[in-house]
Parts: C-alpha cells; structure tokens; sequence
C-alpha cells in the first residue's frame, strides 16, 4: 500500500473546522467521578463569583478602587468557566486576568505608600481607565493571536488536551507554526511578564514602607490587606509558569493535567473564596444584600397572596 505523502495528507486536512479534544480520561467509570467533581466546583465558582459581583455592583460602600478590579475578576472568572465553549472567552479573557492583577497590585502600592494621595490617584475615571486598558489589550492580543491560527492548514482534528489551547492546536498544523509560537512568547512576555514586573515593583516599594512602620500592630494590618492577593497570584502564575515554561512533548502528563485543571477551574473557583468572601467587608455588605432581596421576595409573595 502507499502511503500518502506530506503534501497530500496537508491537501486533505488543510480545511479541517472540527477538532476534538481527549479529554482527561477515556475511562467512564473516572469520566464519572469527575463529573461529578467538576460540577460542584463549577456551583461552587459560579455562586461565589455572581455573589460577589452583585454584592459589590449594589453596595454604594463597596464601590472603591479595589472592589471595582475585584468584581471585575469575578466577571472573568465567571465568563471563562460558564462559557459554552469554554476556551472561547478563556483565551479572550485569560490575558486581562494577568493585566488586572498587575492594577490590583499598584492599587496596594498607592494604598499603603502614598495614602493621603490615595484617593487622588485612584479615582473612579482612573479605575475605568484601567479596566477598559486591561480590555482592549486583551481583545487585540486574541484577534491577532486567533487570525494567525485561522491562517494555518491542519493535518489533522484531534488535540490531545481537554481544553481547545493554543498551543496544543497549532502543533496539528502542517504549515510551519515558528511565526505563531514566536507571536504567543512575545504575548506572555509581554502581557503576563509586564504584569508580574508591575506586581514585584509595587510589592518592592510595600515592602519597603511596611518594614519602617514603628508598631507590630500597623504591619500587620498592612500586610493583611495584600495577603489575599499574594496567594491568588501565586497560584494563578505558578501554574501558568509551569503551562507555559514546561518543556511539553505533545503527550499530555499527569503534572500538566494538574496544573491545567488547577489554572482554569480551581483558581476561578478559590479566588472569590481567598480574595472577597474572607474579606470582613465583603461578608457584611453580602449579608446585608441577602437579607435584602429576601425581605423584597417576602413582601412581594404577601402582597400577592
């Protein structure tokens, strides 16, 4: 029998417009366990995250510099795990994730370096700026990252992966793929490696100021309000650094599995937990805001009855 060359089998798939992912497992008896799993995480993500958008989109007292990012990495966060197509706005979404922790950490800076001129430099018209900077570069990143992808011929349909990444899909292609692998380095360094140097500057200069703070008392009460987002970051770039920086061999590793579930469902999942719900202000204003609506829904099922 011959076989089909290069050039033909690039004829025949050149046109490929559906691709099938893996999975995790073929195993039903484990597809079923992680059903399951999955699921109560996916509640999980999507309660704490709506709840903590709509705590801090109601609450007048919530409507400072930080509870604006916050509510707007709920929304990411919720976008990206309750997509039909998940990776459609995860990788359209993921890039502001990295921007916004970098505002968030310059928001700290501001809050304990230079507080009498906090509010000065961080109001609203300044969150907003932020946010639709964090936007747009993530909008422009994906539409020119996803034209290259369009422009490649594929030699064949199935992603050993669980999720529609980039990288695993453009390692199909038959065309050469140096121009789009170059343009993704170029992205992250630019995108997540700028954001990490604004964070590590910004946590520098915090540093700095927290240590020449007299009182034990005062250090901790800075410290306490960066705690939450020093552990979302280190969670969300340590899983990252590893997606990214790991030499991969097209088979999908245990570790990778790992760090991929951990990166696109548990981090959503624990970032309103870490960074809001543990937050004493937050749970108040959360409080308030239930007792609310539920006293709204019993006065309009008396009324009616």
């Amino acid at each position: 029998m011959i076989q089909p060359s290069f050039l033909e089998l690039r004829r025949n798939h050149s046109k490929t417009s559906t691709f099938l992912l893996l999975g995790l497992t073929q195993d039903p008896h484990v597809q079923l366990v992680l059903l399951n799993i999955f699921l109560i995480m996916y509640l999980v993500t999507f309660i704490g995250n709506v709840g903590v958008y709509l705590v801090i989109h109601f609450s007048p007292r919530l409507h400072t510099p930080m509870y604006i990012f916050l509510s707007h990495l709920s929304l990411i966060d919720l976008c990206y795990t309750s997509s039909v197509v998940p990776n459609t706005m995860y990788n359209l979404l993921r890039q502001k994730e990295c921007l916004l922790f970098g505002v968030m950490a310059y928001d700290r800076y501001v809050a304990i370096c230079n507080p009498l001129h906090y509010g000065s430099i961080m109001t609203i018209q300044t969150c907003t700026i932020f946010v639709a900077a964090s936007y747009f570069v993530a909008v422009v990143q994906a539409t020119i990252q996803t034209g290259c992808t369009f422009s490649l011929s594929f030699c064949g349909a199935i992603i050993n992966h669980f999720i529609c990444d980039a990288l695993p899909l453009i390692r199909l292609s038959c065309s050469n793929i140096f121009f789009n692998e170059l343009l993704i380095s170029i992205c992250a360094a630019l995108i997540g490696g700028g954001s990490l140097v604004i964070i590590l500057i910004s946590y520098i200069f915090i540093v700095t100021t927290v240590v020449k703070i007299p009182s034990l008392q005062g250090k901790k009460r800075a410290f306490s309000t960066c705690t939450s987002h020093l552990v979302c970051i280190t969670l969300f770039y340590g899983t990252v650094l590893f997606n990214y920086i790991h030499p991969s061999s097209g088979i999908l590793t245990h570790h990778e599995i790992v760090a991929s579930v951990l990166y696109t469902m548990v981090i959503p999942m624990l970032n309103p937990i870490i960074y809001s719900l543990r937050n004493k202000e937050v749970r108040r204003n959360m409080q308030e805001f239930c007792s609310q609506r539920i006293s709204v829904h019993l006065w309009f099922i008396n009324i009616h009855n």
